[in-house]
């Protein structure tokens, strides 16, 4: 897990350093990393943990029609955080009708819903459960959306041909599969 209280900095001058100064965005990240729940379908990773505002969330559904599958999003989060929903991408190119091919990322907590009093568990959740029911009634990807209100068993098909990193309907998708599920 990562150490949020070594992010904050030396509070006095130690030997010619001074004291790094928090942003009110920061302080409130630090305060949703040491409230997150742990999960095991979610990790969070900070690849530079002297900036705790940008980091990375893989997602490894354990049930539902994208069991399988490793999925990578980057947040990054503006000195405006809380007031302002963190900025989310998927990093994959995923068949998926809340994600877009670019990755943008269609979830009301990150547009009109969101409110300050939400944290980063809330969106962690909120993007797990678009894999376990994905809405295809407030699309990104509107082919996809339309073969989920049309045909479900077509959509678990593509969803499985997709993870493979095969392609449907000329655009190849991202092989995202989870390697440890492989004998």
């Amino acid at each position: 897990m990562l150490n949020i209280w070594s992010m904050r900095g030396d509070k006095g001058d130690r030997g010619g350093r001074k004291a790094l100064k928090l942003t009110a965005a920061q302080l409130r990240v630090q305060k949703d990393v040491s409230e997150l729940e742990e999960y095991a379908t979610m990790k969070p990773i900070w690849e530079n943990k002297e900036n705790m505002l940008e980091f990375k969330l893989q997602i490894t559904p354990d049930e539902g029609m994208y069991k399988g599958g490793v999925y990578n999003f980057v947040f990054n989060i503006t000195d405006a955080y809380p007031h302002e929903a963190p900025k989310v991408k998927c990093t994959q190119k995923i068949y998926h009708p809340n994600i877009d091919l670019e990755g943008n990322v269609c979830l009301n907590i990150l547009r009109e819903d969101w409110k300050p009093v939400l944290n980063l568990n809330s969106v962690f959740v909120g993007l797990q459960y678009l894999f376990l029911e994905p809405n295809a009634a407030d699309p990104l990807n509107k082919d996809a959306a339309q073969v989920l209100r049309q045909d479900r068993d077509q959509f678990i098909r593509n969803v499985k041909t997709s993870i493979s990193g095969r392609y449907i309907d000329g655009v190849q998708y991202d092989n995202v599969q989870d390697s440890s599920t492989h004998v």
